[in-house]
């Protein structure tokens, strides 16, 4: 995967729990206190500015009260679509 396709996955993750966590009317102390997430990771993770961990995603999820899978949830587009 070149390293504009994992900036695009990132954005993409992070827009997806901030979709996620405004309905859900939560902050990011809010949701953090429902999750062993920290507030100030949660707003780079929205950014895309840093990647995370399966076990970080699954502590979004929880906290958010909504399975792993929707915040996974998005189409990631490339030039490598059809690889495989």
């Amino acid at each position: 995967m070149d390293i504009e396709t994992k900036k695009n996955l990132l954005k993409l993750f992070g827009s997806n729990l901030q979709k996620l966590r405004k309905k859900k009317m939560l902050s990011y102390r809010e949701l953090a206190q429902l999750c062993d997430v920290d507030h100030s990771q949660i707003s780079k993770i929205e950014k895309g500015l840093i990647s995370i961990q399966i076990t970080t995603i699954y502590e979004l999820a929880n906290g958010l009260n909504v399975q792993a899978k929707e915040l996974l949830n998005f189409e990631v587009r490339s030039d490598k679509d059809n690889c495989g």
